[in-house]
């Protein structure tokens, strides 16, 4: 029995079709937010700093912006995005702010804000593309914390005195 060509056609075309993986370009900004406090630092720690940390990645997938507030924290030295999953320290892969002087008093409000890219990745991160980060990001394998230095030893006395980290919070996406 002999196919016509033009159902040999349509079957080939068909079967690509479904044997193709459809590709989605992202065409808005995906957002993602991590809520700080004490008691997510590993070891927890006993505070009443807070901190939002939002972030927003280019539809391209190449710049994320951020924004970073605190409230009722003293001293803080700096602040940092981290891989790592909740409960579990990891290394520094973004800084956010800082390095800063220790013993800089309190703060409150817009901590820091600004934009990065693949050049701005440090630790196991730099050289790789930015997708990596937000991979991590997606998985629930990254967190930002902030820590903070009164500049008087010895170290980790009490709120504004946690150079290993005052508050963290795990960055999850946003609704």
């Amino acid at each position: 029995m002999k196919i016509p060509s033009l159902a040999v056609a349509v079957f080939v075309v068909s079967t690509l079709l479904l044997a193709t993986p459809i590709v989605r370009a992202q065409t808005e900004p995906l957002n993602f937010v991590a809520p700080l406090s004490g008691g997510q630092e590993v070891p927890a720690r006993d505070t009443q700093g807070r901190g939002l940390a939002k972030f927003q990645i280019s539809p391209d997938g190449t710049m994320i912006r951020f924004r970073l507030i605190v409230a009722n924290i003293e001293n803080v030295i700096a602040s940092h995005i981290h891989i790592g999953p909740a409960g579990v320290n990891g290394p520094v892969v973004l800084f956010l702010y800082g390095p800063a002087p220790a013993g800089g008093g309190r703060t409150d409000g817009v901590l820091s804000k600004g934009a990065a890219t693949a050049s701005n990745l440090v630790g196991p991160l730099a050289g790789h593309p930015l997708s990596d980060l937000v991979d991590a990001m997606m998985n629930g394998n990254a967190y930002v914390n902030v820590h903070t230095d009164d500049n008087v030893a010895p170290v980790n006395t009490g709120p504004g005195d946690f150079p290993g980290g005052e508050i963290r919070g795990q960055i999850f996406l946003a609704d």
